[in-house]
């Protein structure tokens, strides 16, 4: 799911200079620059975007695409994965077949590249956890929920998948990647990642009633504590919430939340939640005086490369998913606002 259409437009312009940074860039960044800020033709950033497969980024993930469908050779784990391994701090590598996917999808990458890799992954490809279909899903929010919006891009038939997250929601309305171990709570993390893959799985299905209300219900659940804090006590939820990296990964934040708060507001038609605001002040806070974000910190682990710059330095990616959550906002509350008039 792609959801910018050129709908929302630089509400004050961009600074030249800033809008040349981020338009020289990799096609996988570019062509969404160009629909977002720039508003510019289809026929330019489409452009632009069939060249996700063919040149850059994109280009270098195809090519590591092992003949079984598999990306080094695992689901969510690479094949030689064997446990936490000590140069990688957290031991989450990020080559499998899940991650490189999920990057994929997220650089816009037309899933006519991927022909046949559907096929291939339901024959070859099993879970790590008790030897699972790959399609099929296991037991985990967060992977399932990569799988399902992995699936629907890739055309394949992921509708019980789907059906599992009406099943598994929670009391409080979200999801926990713990609840096999017990867990009755959700997790701002494993509710955010399970809402993004349900929204996409919606926008490229349809998807059904039962979805609908249980992602409208998890949403419920991250607006009741604003993006940001505890129901019970009103404390942060964690410094993460305010910490912001690229790639997103699993990680929760409130440039994360919000970005997905924004396709879903695109897609449901519907104006920003105005409990949305005190995240998007932290968003808001967080730029520098010369309009970009910096890289907080990078998600430890193995990569095939590093998409975007080290920690400290002003980051393409966070500026531009930055930039257009608050165009998205101040344009749609400026709105409001003269119409309230």
């Amino acid at each position: 799911m792609d959801r910018g259409d050129g709908a929302s437009l630089a509400s004050m312009p961009i600074d030249p200079p800033l809008l040349d940074w981020l338009l020289d860039s990799d096609p996988a960044l570019r062509w969404q620059v160009e629909r977002d800020l720039v508003g510019a033709p289809e026929a330019v950033w489409s452009a632009t975007r069939a060249r996700v497969a063919t040149e850059g980024f994109g280009a270098r993930l195809l090519a590591a695409q092992d003949p079984d469908g598999q990306w080094a050779g695992g689901a969510y784990f690479p094949g030689d994965f064997r446990g936490p391994d000590p140069a990688d701090e957290d031991g989450q590598p990020y080559t499998a077949t899940t991650w490189t996917l999920n990057t994929l999808r997220d650089f816009g990458l037309d899933p006519a590249a991927l022909a046949g890799t559907a096929e291939l992954l339901a024959a070859n490809s099993r879970w790590e956890y008790e030897g699972l279909p790959y399609w099929g899903g296991e037991v985990d929010c967060c992977i399932n929920a990569f799988t399902l919006a992995n699936g629907a891009w890739l055309g394949t038939d992921v509708s019980a998948l789907a059906g599992w997250f009406v099943e598994h929601r929670l009391a409080d309305g979200g999801w926990n990647c713990e609840w096999v171990e017990g867990s009755t709570r959700s997790s701002f993390h494993s509710t955010l990642n399970s809402l993004k893959g349900m929204l996409y799985y919606e926008a490229a299905t349809g998807g059904t009633d039962a979805l609908r209300e249980a992602r409208r219900a998890g949403e419920e659940y991250l607006l009741e504590r604003g993006l940001l804090r505890r129901r019970s006590t009103g404390e942060l939820v964690g410094s993460w919430a305010t910490h912001f990296a690229y790639p997103f990964r699993w990680v929760y934040s409130a440039l994360n939340a919000a970005d997905h708060f924004r396709s879903a507001a695109l897609h449901d038609g519907t104006a920003p939640d105005p409990r949305l605001a005190d995240a998007i002040e932290v968003i808001r806070a967080a730029r520098r005086p010369d309009g970009t974000w910096l890289q907080e910190r990078r998600h430890p682990g193995r990569t095939w490369f590093q998409i975007d710059v080290p920690p400290g330095e002003p980051s393409p990616w966070l500026t531009f998913h930055a930039t257009r959550v608050l165009d998205w906002w101040d344009e749609a509350t400026a709105s409001e606002a003269a119409g309230s008039r």
